[in-house]
């Protein structure tokens, strides 16, 4: 995965929510484009959470993205 691949996903019109996966089995899932940043020498990605929680994930780490259909789901689902 690179960091190009990361921005293209970010910054698809319009956005669609994806999940970033990585080598260790965790996963974080970026509803909006504006809770992820990329750094400028494209080496870590920053994900923020619920508050003020976030991850900072070393790109080199990423094994792949599952970018979601974009359908709106029900309350509670």
């Amino acid at each position: 995965m690179t960091s190009e691949q990361l921005r293209q996903t970010r910054e698809a019109m319009p956005f669609r929510p994806f999940v970033i996966h990585l080598a260790d089995g965790r996963s974080f899932r970026v509803p909006h484009r504006d809770y992820m940043s990329i750094s400028p020498a494209g080496r870590t990605v920053i994900v923020y959470g619920a508050g003020e929680a976030f991850d900072v994930l070393d790109i080199m780490l990423v094994t792949g993205l599952a970018v979601e259909d974009g359908v709106p789901k029900p309350d509670g689902a």
